[in-house]
């Protein structure tokens, strides 16, 4: 593992690498509100067969962003195409989850030929993957009121960071330090009730998007491995096989698991994306090579 800063355009962004930068990249994103962090048992895996690239996002961990930054799901794309162009990623994997994975697929609306693959786990781009937690949310963002505001000022809690990472999952299974370091980071950054708060509220221009995300996932039909955590109740498992309904290349994996899957299922998910990302590639490689030597014999 290696942990650098790169600075660009009055940004310091911190991100963890592990791999050879001569294997597939694969640029992992993480959700709220959490970090890069939350991919540290996951890259060790998966930099045997990638370049494995994870950054912590505007408003999150160790970033520093210009304080005339504007908290937006939208800027957060920009943000991602100014970091993959800095770092010279033309095409990439994805692993996207929670709040990033409409950041990644709008993305890749926008640069499609950049994207080999993507990793959905636990966020979605259908409203029918949008658990009870939305039910609410709906409500504040048809009528945000102060008062609202202020509430939502508790969605990063101790208490609530902790149940969400240990929901759905078997007691003890779960260690302390990513809630913990979630924790630690929310009183650290000196804007982040400001930010998060931006971002709770602006979660509803995703929704205003998802159409065209489904539009891109229909007429390109890219490469998609939906891990879920089944057992989570913000994003459920319809809207993980809605990616199957529009999309043929599609996979679903259920995992005995809440939200934060890879805090104890990290040799699971990483075994699914090798099996389907690394082994059926060598599989498909073999075959197109055979077929060139059948054409070639024939002639």
């Amino acid at each position: 593992m290696r942990y650098n800063v790169v600075e660009k355009n009055g940004f310091t962004i911190f991100y963890r690498e592990a791999g050879d930068p001569n294997k597939p990249a694969f640029l992992l994103l993480h959700g709220f509100p959490s970090t890069s962090h939350y991919f540290r048992k996951l890259m060790p895996i998966l930099s045997e067969h990638f370049h494995v690239i994870a950054p912590d996002l505007p408003g999150f961990g160790q970033t520093i962003e210009p304080e005339s930054f504007i908290y937006s799901f939208d800027n957060l794309v920009n943000f991602t195409e100014a970091f993959t162009k800095e770092l010279g990623l033309k095409h990439f994997y994805l692993y996207v989850f929670d709040y990033s994975v409409p950041i990644g697929f709008e993305f890749a609306t926008r640069h499609p030929d950049a994207v080999d693959g993507i990793v959905v786990q636990n966020g979605t781009i259908y409203v029918e993957g949008l658990g009870e937690l939305f039910t609410e949310l709906k409500d504040y963002w048809a009528n945000p009121t102060p008062a609202k505001r202020r509430r939502y000022e508790h969605a990063y809690s101790d208490n609530i960071i902790r149940h969400y990472y240990e929901i759905g999952e078997k007691p003890g299974s779960i260690s302390p330090d990513g809630w913990s370091l979630d924790e630690f980071y929310s009183l650290r950054h000196r804007n982040f009730a400001h930010a998060q708060n931006d971002l709770i509220f602006d979660f509803r221009s995703n929704l205003m998007n998802y159409q065209r995300m489904q539009d891109y996932v229909r007429h390109y039909q890219p490469r998609v491995l939906a891990i879920f955590g089944k057992n989570d109740p913000a994003y459920t498992m319809p809207g993980a096989y809605a990616f199957a309904k529009d999309d043929r290349n599609a996979q679903v994996f259920p995992i005995d698991g809440g939200h934060f899957a890879l805090e104890a299922h990290s040799p699971e998910i990483a075994e699914i994306i090798i099996r389907e990302f690394v082994s059926r590639e060598a599989g498909d490689a073999v075959h197109r090579a055979a077929l060139t030597l059948g054409e070639a014999t024939e002639s």
